[in-house]
Parts: structure tokens; sequence; C-alpha cells
């Protein structure tokens, strides 16, 4: 659900940029990392964001083990992959929501 509602976000942000790209879970990233790679959390292939559900789950390190600091996770791989998808930086996407001053 939290991948699904933080896509429907950003597609609501950039509708043209987005329009076509499809949010897909998977496990894990197929094949091993290269040796000191870290493991992938998404991958970005054409027009199709794959998110890694065990790597996020896993290996993400919480400073509070609670379901918001984890749903907070799982929003910033969705953001990340899809600034990657955009050329963009994951603070561009959408800069007034967290303008509350």
């Amino acid at each position: 659900m939290t991948v699904a509602s933080t896509a429907d976000y950003l597609k609501s942000v950039w509708p043209d940029e987005l329009a076509d790209v499809k949010f897909e879970i998977g496990a894990v990233p197929l094949g091993l990392p290269e040796a000191g790679a870290p493991v992938a959390r998404w991958s970005v292939i054409g027009h199709r964001v794959i998110l890694y559900r065990l790597p996020i789950q896993r290996l993400s390190k919480l400073h509070r083990d609670d379901e918001l600091h984890k749903r907070m996770i799982i929003e910033s791989c969705v953001f990340r992959a899809v600034a990657e998808l955009l050329g963009k930086d994951p603070w561009d996407l959408a800069p007034d929501r967290f303008r509350h001053f």
C-alpha cells in the first residue's frame, strides 16, 4: 500500500512524465551484486520501476523500528527510484510538500 500511495502521489505531481510508468514489487534483484557493491533496493528499467521488498525490509537501517519509520524508508526508496528515472534530485520531486514555514 505504501508503494502504491507514494506512486499515486508522484504521478499526481508529475502526470506527463510518469503517465506510462509502471510500479512493481519484486522479492529480490536478479543476479549477485559486484563485490563490495550494495544490494539494490530498486531498479529502473525503461518505464518500469521495480522495488525489491526483501532488501528494503531487511537491509534498511532504522533508528526506530516502528510503522512510521518503515513507511518512511519505503517512501524514500520510491522517491529515489523516480528521481533516478527522471534524472532529478529526490528533493526536487515535491519541493512544496516540505515547505511548511
